[in-house]
Formats: structure tokens, sequence, C-alpha cells
């Protein structure tokens, strides 16, 4: 589970909650017709932007960034140094069964077109271009939460402006002066709260976890080519270094 994530929004809503209680009771910040038009509305205008199918991805994604977890970088490279050394003395087939119990989709399929007598440039090739279509369908899925980001604030506008006019169409009943004065003032909040607190932090961490897997996989396609063409794994090292943080850097050979 992705601890930063969890931890950021739980608390930020726990402070939120805490500064509504201070102030008195929760019951007059639920508002449901309030909620209906920024939560169901901005679903519903955001998959106006999108395809039913792109906008379920994007939930699929967000949840496997908020529950999953990255395998570590410089494990992974020793583990990829390691597993060239054997596929060096024992050659290509003398890895099939560490290859077989790879849990990583991505570098086990590399890797077992290596075994299977396939070409350097054709493991690059598969390897980049799964690559490339895995980063695109990550970007779409940040566009969707960035749509959800600017649709939530124009969903609270909506919702204020019909408050505003139930309230001024009922001047001459108090009694309905306040709920629709709750439902003008609360929808500009809960478009607010979703905007900032769920929809745009929910993409720059999807932009983030995007990026550390296509570094990731860098790092896999690196090794995977490097253990197919049966390189020196010192020179495989060199490589992986370079797509490591200088503070990360490893060194299996001293």
């Amino acid at each position: 589970m992705d601890l930063a994530t969890v931890i950021g929004m739980v608390v930020g809503f726990a402070l939120v909650l805490m500064a509504i209680m201070m102030g008195g009771s929760i019951g007059p910040f639920i508002d449901p017709p309030s909620i209906l038009i920024v939560v169901a509305g901005s679903f519903a205008i955001t998959t106006v932007c999108f395809s039913l199918g792109e906008v379920i991805a994007a939930q699929s994604v967000m949840l496997k960034t908020v529950l999953g977890s990255m395998p570590d970088p410089v494990e992974e490279s020793k583990s990829l140094i390691e597993l060239a050394q054997k596929a060096r003395a024992n050659g290509l087939l003398g890895i099939q069964s560490d290859v077989e119990a790879l849990t990583n989709d991505f570098l086990k399929q590399g890797l077992t077109l290596a075994v299977d007598g396939s070409s350097p440039e054709v493991v690059e090739r598969v390897m980049k271009a799964d690559t490339a279509s895995m980063a695109e369908r990550h970007m779409k899925s940040v566009q969707v939460f960035k749509k959800s980001a600017e649709v939530a604030p124009a969903m609270g506008l909506i919702g204020t402006l019909i408050g505003l006019v139930q309230m001024l169409g009922n001047l001459d009943d108090p009694s309905k002066i306040g709920p629709a004065m709750a439902v003008a003032l609360l929808t500009t909040m809960y478009g607010a709260v979703m905007a900032n607190m769920v929809f745009m932090p929910l993409s720059s961490k999807l932009e983030r976890n995007s990026t550390a897997e296509q570094t990731l996989r860098k790092i896999y396609t690196l090794g995977a080519i490097s253990i197919v063409k049966q390189e020196n794994p010192r020179q495989l090292e060199l490589m992986l270094n370079t797509v490591l943080p200088p503070a990360k850097r490893i060194s299996m050979f001293e």
C-alpha cells in the first residue's frame, strides 16, 4: 500500500473534519443535493469528455496507485546483474527456471523471448513498445483526473447558482431561504474539496508513479537486452547506474 497517499488523504480530511467539529456539528455540512450536483455531476461530465472505458480504467489505475507498491529499482538492478552472471556462465537456457519464477510480467515477457532465441533487436522492440503503450494508458488516466479537477469546482459553481436562484425565488418564505443558501455554499465547498483534496493529488501521484514505473521498465529493458547478448555483467552494472540516481548507484564488483 502507498502509505504516503493514504496518510496524506486521511490526515487532510481529518483536519477539515476537526475544523468543522470545533465550530459546531457536522450535520449542517452534509447536504445530499450538493453532493449529488458535485460528485455525480463531476463523474457524468468527465465521462462526456472521455469514453466510459477510459473513465473506468482510470479508477482501476487509481486503486493500483493507492493499494499497490513499486519494486525497489536498486534491488531489481542487483537481481538483474545476478541473473546476467548466471546466463553468461550457463547460457540462456540455464536461466529458464529463474525466468519462469519471475513475478513481474514485463520482465518475464522480455526474458522469455530471450530464452526462446529471439534477437536482441526483437526483445528491445517488444519491451519498448510495451512501455510506450503503458505510458499512454497512464497519461490517459492522468487526464481523466485532471479533467475531474477542472469540472468539480465548475459543478460547485452551478450548485451555488441553483441555490441562489432558489433563495431569491423564496424570499417571501424565510423557512426556505436557509436550505437554499446551504446548497449555494456547500456545493462550492464540495467542489473545492473534491478538486484540491482528491482529484489533483491523485493525478499528481499517477504522474509520479508512471514516471517511476517507466524508469523501472528501462532498467528491465537494459537488463534483458544485456542478458540476451550475454554481455559482461560489469558492463550491465555501468548501464544500470546511468539510470539510477547517483545516491542509489550500485557496485557489485569491487
